[in-house]
This record gives C-alpha cells, sequence and structure tokens, in this order.
C-alpha cells in the first residue's frame, strides 16, 4: 500500500455502549443498526493509549455478555470527536448470532474491542498536468449494502466536492449522512430510492472515463467489487478495493483470512482489508480456481421458491414420519412430559427413555455437568423397565401424533432379547437397538464398540421381532462404519448415529473426578461438526452397498436449530434426533420445524430428498 498509508496497531479495550438503534431507510426495517461506543481509550492490560481509526481499518468486537466464541470484524462508519472522548461509530448488518448480540446491546452495557485493525485507503494523489501546474484529484468512491460504512467514512476525511460518491442497495439507502461528494448517485434493485437497477445501471466503464477520475474506492459485496475492478481498470484508474474474509483474530496470526493474491497469500487484517485491484483475481479470490465446486462437490444449481408449502415427511424402514425431527432418547421422557410445554404432536417422532427388561435406578452422584457449548450426563439408564412401560408410558405414547419408537437397552445378549420379545408383541411402531450408552458398568456401549458384538445382538434381536429396528451407534468405536455394515448385514433397517461422545470432568476445587464413574457422555453443540463428519462418513459407507441393502440414516449430535438439521440431511442422514437442545431451549424441535419449511420453500426444494444428501452426489 501507498506510504501515506500510516499504519496503526491494534490494542485490546473496553468500551462504553453510548447508543445502539436500527438505521433508518435500511430495508426491511431493523437489518442494519448504528452502534456508538465510548472507548476507555487505556486499553486493557498493555498500558498503551489507544489511536483513533484511520479511513478503513476495522476493530472485533464483541459483547462482554456472549454466547460467541469470537468477535466480529465491523469497519469504523464514523468517528465523533467531539466531547471529552471520542466515539466510534459503526453499521452492523443483522445477520448472525455475533451480530445480534452486538444489535441488542443497551446504554452503558460493555464492549470489547480490539483494533484499530488491517490498512487504511490510500488518499488521492494530485495528478500533475507536465505543465508545472497540478489539476484537483477527483476520487470516485462507491459503497454497496452495508461497504457503505467503510467508504463512507474514508469520504468524509476528504476535502468536500472533492470526490463522486454511488451508493448501490437492494432496497432502501441509508449512510450518507457525514459525506459531501460532488455528486450523489444511489441505486436500488427494487427501485425504492434513485436509478432503479444494479451498480452497473449508474456506473460504466465510460462513466469512470468521463469522470475524469484519478482513482476509485469500494467495498460492498464480492460480485460487485470484481464488477468495479474490471470497469474501472478498463479505464486506465488505480483502484482499491475493501474486502472482507472470515477471521478469528484480527491481528494477523490465526491465517484464517487470507486471500489469493498475483504476490501471493495475503491477509485480509493485515495486508488488508483494502488491496489494490490488480493483484487480485476474482475467479481465485479462495485459492480454489473453482468457483462451481467446493471440495469436489458441485454447488446447486439456484431453484425458484415454491409458491405451496414443501413436504417435510419422510418413510424411514416403511415407517411414515410427517415431519424428519425427533426426539432424542433419554431427552423427552415419554413424549407427555413436554405436552403442557408445546405441542408434541407436531414432531416426527419420540424415542423413548432408555428401556431395561428390569426397572433401574441409575448412577449415583451429579448426573448432569455443563460444559461450554455442551452438557456432561452419567444418568446410567433409570428407567421403569419394559413391562412398566408397555403397561403404562406406551399407551400415552401411542396416543400422541408422532411415531412412538421404543429405545431396547440391556446388560446382557439374553436381557436384550427378552426385552425385544417383549416389545415385539406391543403396537409400538418401531425399536430402536441402543448398543451406545455410555453410562453403564454392563452391556450399552460395549456391544457397539466391535463388529462381532455388534453383529450378535443385532442378529439375536432381529430374530425375536419383525418391528422395523433402528440401531443406536456409538462414536467411540474404532471400526464405526464396519460396525454400521454388520448391523446392516445382521438385520438392521436403519441406523441412528451418534450417541453421547465420552469425556471426563473434574472438580478442581476437591481434586476428583465430577462423575462417580470418571467417565461420561457429552452432547451439544460442541460435537455437532464431528457429529457431521461421522453421519458423511457412514452414509459414504452404506452407498458402497448395492441400493437394495442401503438403509437410512438417522443423525444425533448437537442439533440446536433449523440449519443444523439442513446441514446433516445434505450429509446424507434422513431425518434428525434433538436432544440437549431441548433443555436449553424447550421448543427448539419446533423451530426447526417450521425453520426447515421456510428454508426449502425459499430454497425451491419440495421434498426432503430433494436436498438430502447433496454433498454425496459427484
Amino acid at each position: 500500500m501507498p506510504s501515506e498509508c500510516n499504519k496503526t496497531y491494534p490494542i485490546y479495550d473496553q468500551a462504553r455502549v453510548v447508543s445502539c438503534a436500527a438505521v433508518e431507510g435500511a430495508n426491511p426495517k431493523g437489518s442494519v443498526w448504528s452502534l456508538v461506543v465510548e472507548p476507555s481509550g487505556k486499553g486493557c492490560g498493555s498500558g498503551k493509549t489507544v489511536p483513533l481509526p484511520l479511513a478503513g481499518q476495522f476493530y472485533m468486537l464483541q459483547a462482554v455478555r456472549t454466547n460467541t466464541l469470537l468477535a466480529r470484524p465491523i469497519s469504523v462508519f464514523h468517528v465523533n470527536k467531539d466531547g471529552p472522548a471520542p466515539k466510534l461509530e459503526f453499521l452492523i448488518l443483522l445477520k448472525g448470532q455475533g451480530t445480534k448480540e452486538l444489535c441488542s446491546l443497551m446504554p452503558d452495557d460493555k464492549i470489547n474491542l480490539l483494533g484499530p485493525c488491517g490498512n487504511c485507503f490510500p488518499c488521492p494523489s494530485t495528478p500533475s498536468t507536465g505543465s508545472g501546474t497540478a489539476d484537483v484529484a477527483k476520487a470516485c468512491i462507491i459503497g454497496g449494502g452495508i461497504g457503505v460504512a467503510p467508504v463512507a467514512g474514508f469520504a468524509e476525511t476528504l476535502p468536500a466536492g472533492s470526490y463522486d460518491f454511488f451508493a448501490s442497495f437492494k432496497s432502501g439507502s441509508y449512510g450518507l449522512e457525514h459525506i459531501k461528494p460532488a455528486k450523489l448517485t444511489i441505486t436500488t434493485d427494487d427501485g425504492s430510492v434513485g436509478v432503479h437497477g444494479m451498480l452497473p445501471a449508474a456506473l460504466t466503464e465510460e462513466a469512470l472515463r468521463q469522470g475524469n477520475y484519478s482513482v476509485v474506492y469500494a467495498c460492498g459485496p464480492t460480485p460487485m467489487l470484481a464488477y468495479v475492478k474490471k470497469v474501472a481498470e478498463a479505464a486506465g484508474l488505480p483502484c482499491y478495493l475493501s474486502l472482507e474474509a472470515h477471521m478469528a483474530c484480527g491481528a494477523g496470526v490465526c491465517l484464517g483470512c487470507t486471500i489469493q493474491t498475483t504476490e501471493g497469500k495475503k491477509r485480509c487484517c493485515k495486508e488488508g482489508p483494502v488491496f489494490y485491484s490488480r493483484i487480485l483475481d476474482f475467479e481465485n479470490l479462495d485459492g480454489t480456481g473453482k468457483r462451481d465446486q467446493v471440495a469436489g462437490v458441485k454447488v446447486q444449481p439456484r431453484r425458484e421458491p415454491l409458491a405451496s408449502e414443501p413436504d417435510l415427511s419422510v418413510q424411514i424402514a416403511g415407517v411414515n414420519f410427517q415431519n424428519p425431527v425427533i426426539a432424542s432418547s433419554g431427552t423427552f421422557g415419554f413424549g407427555t412430559e413436554y405436552e403442557s410445554v408445546f405441542d408434541v404432536n407436531r414432531l416426527g417422532g419420540i424415542s423413548s427413555k432408555g428401556l431395561t427388561l428390569e426397572p433401574r435406578q441409575g448412577n449415583d452422584g451429579i448426573r448432569v455437568w455443563e460444559t461450554p457449548s455442551g452438557l456432561m450426563n452419567s444418568i446410567g439408564l433409570q428407567n421403569p423397565g419394559i413391562p412398566h412401560f408397555i403397561e403404562h408410558e406406551l399407551p400415552q405414547m401411542l396416543a400422541l401424533k408422532p411415531v412412538a419408537i421404543a429405545n431396547l437397552s440391556g446388560s446382557s445378549l439374553e436381557t436384550y432379547t427378552k426385552g425385544a420379545e417383549l416389545l415385539d408383541k406391543t403396537e409400538v411402531p418401531m425399536i430402536e437397538l441402543n448398543i451406545s450408552c455410555p453410562n453403564v458398568s454392563a452391556g450399552g456401549a460395549a456391544f457397539g464398540m466391535t463388529c462381532q458384538a455388534a453383529s450378535e445382538v443385532v442378529r439375536a434381536v432381529r430374530a425375536v421381532t419383525k418391528k422395523p429396528l433402528v440401531v443406536k451407534l456409538t462414536p467411540q468405536s474404532l471400526e464405526l462404519n464396519a460396525v454400521a455394515l454388520e448391523c446392516i448385514k445382521a438385520g438392521a433397517d436403519a441406523i441412528s448415529l451418534c450417541n453421547s461422545f465420552q469425556g471426563i470432568a473434574i472438580d478442581i476445587e476437591r481434586g476428583v473426578p465430577v462423575f462417580e464413574k470418571l467417565k461420561a457422555g457429552l452432547g451439544g453443540p460442541a460435537v455437532r461438526p464431528i457429529a457431521v463428519r461421522l453421519i458423511y462418513e457412514l452414509v459414504q459407507a452404506i452407498n458402497t452397498l448395492p441400493a437394495n441393502q442401503r438403509v437410512p440414516v438417522i443423525a444425533i449430535g448437537g442439533i440446536a436449530t433449523w440449519q443444523d438439521a439442513v446441514e446433516f440431511i445434505m450429509a446424507g442422514a434422513d431425518a434428525v434426533q434433538v436432544g440437549t437442545a431441548t433443555f436449553a431451549n424447550p421448543p427448539a424441535m419446533i423451530e426447526i420445524i417450521d425453520g426447515l419449511a421456510a428454508f426449502m420453500k425459499r430454497k425451491g426444494y419440495k421434498k426432503i430428498s430433494d436436498f438430502k444428501g447433496i454433498i454425496q452426489r459427484s
């Protein structure tokens, strides 16, 4: 970058929130927020005075009270130097959990910030006419959507009338109150403000030539920046583009925000976010050179949104489910416990508490222990026993609309088969054979660890029941996929994966394990990416079988939102089971069903099979 961009170095500081309000003019209403903060100016432990940001720089922002791991990079929109202490204003597009937290802050709340980060926009140079005099430099500044914020902050530092400003939005307009351009042009995709159309409706190569500009600056969506680069370079103008990338640190050390340039990989947070356009190749910006594929998987073609409601029903082992959302065993009792909380009849299915032939009291000591993004448990299969279940709880489950699934566990081959024999005589539509419980001394996961043991118990249970049989596996097995294939060979009609991951928690004050049995099961969002991998690999293994031998897969592991459910289905799952999320957010499964339907309608998916296993497809 040019030498006039005197780089600053980030300081970690805590700021007081001055105000947080929805921005007027942004459509839809409430989609963009203005956050004004007052830094302490001292830094947190560094002893260094926090510098004011240069135009184009950003901060890593994170609410002190947060549910996110990482701060979010947000560009500076405006610096207010009035009053005893400077105040920083950020424009924030409400998008995910992190930005939702930032947009929910109240006056006097505390916010952590690391910054200012990155480089800045270089000031326009004054061109020479060659006659000893100098022409006045004129800049063309372009902002698209939330990308208006950093370029508007930059424009504010330039002399009034020394630039033209182009602002492009989908609908409405915002972030233009501090700029003083010679000419302001606004385009909107819906025609609500200014020129009807996207940026090319107002800015072309010819317009750049006729504008007598000396330099172009832009920030906005990647397709817009690619277009600006094209027309600016065709017009022979130097062009500086502000980019964004996923990042963890903001200080140049995580190397997660690199982009490919003609000069090698560069970090958006350090060598950027402002880059000279001629070193950028938007066809290869992510380093893959393939915009239609990711990791060898084709990007799905766009579909038109549905005019009618999608069909969420699925069929598993011949049993029809009204939707693919199933309450996971051990987290939902027998279904009736939550009847007063939400409409349980909207669920696709309910898997019962783990059942054994004889009643069990379960484990002693602490049974649940919260961890970051997860919950450890050591219940030990406490349940009333299968005979009691058949007489009392099963009739109540069958009276509900969701498919009732009896989760069968045991401590020996004999108890498994005797339990299956009893369940086979009932009206329960499906049995889930649990050979994966991590919290019992005998049976449980011990049967699911090896191909031989798993095959033996599945074959024995298959021999005494004609019920559709789902086998629930443990992620602890070192030969998981081979175990699954043996279970299918032995008679499993479906596979559910995965039960809790084993972990250990230690009470550091007493210097002893938290749980009586030392190890306990871990579930919740923390395990989800691992579970997605296991589901993906399991489906790949199953797909090696002849088509008539393949069975459905039910995914379990940290599913808390509809997005999580979609992820598992795209990985190849036919349905999902939701467990820990119900404890954290009782109506989570209803939200997942509604979100799934809305997603399918928006994406043009008429049925679950339209996107099931799409990353398995070559």
